[in-house]
């Protein structure tokens, strides 16, 4: 079994797509372990995107995902990291394939609706950063 991090992001949350996402884990016979609404500070959202420090779009970002609430969950399950990012697509909406959030939600590249963990390591240090260490 294998954990990962997702986020649904301000565009997600103020369009009311937060049970439609969830619900595509869920569907897919992916456990929620961990769930919360929270507004990340930008201090947070530094820490959440740190591997993006220094490139040009860095501040457009941590100020946009700390302009206003996300939801953030940890699932459980087989392949959890690769299936959840085959699950929301591209980070370009119009080059994500039909059926993947990002295709079927997201706006353009920035608003793109879902953060999935890219890696084992991405997904450690993220679980972390948000939830502690889940049991």
């Amino acid at each position: 079994m294998e954990r990962t991090f997702l986020m649904i992001k301000p565009e997600g949350v103020e369009r009311g797509l937060i049970g439609e996402i969830i619900g595509r884990f869920e569907r897919r016979g992916f456990k929620i372990v961990a769930l919360k609404l929270t507004k990340m500070t930008r201090e947070c959202a530094e820490r959440q995107y740190e591997e993006h420090r220094g490139k040009e779009f860095f501040n457009d970002l941590v100020s946009y995902i700390s302009s206003a609430p996300v939801v953030m969950f940890v699932i459980e399950g087989e392949d959890a990291i690769a299936t959840a990012r085959e699950m929301a697509g591209a980070t370009d909406p119009k080059q994500a394939k039909p059926g993947t959030i990002r295709a079927d939600y997201g706006i353009d590249v920035q608003r793109n609706v879902i953060h999935a963990s890219d890696s084992k390591e991405s997904a450690y240090r993220e679980i972390a950063l948000h939830f502690g260490v889940l049991s």
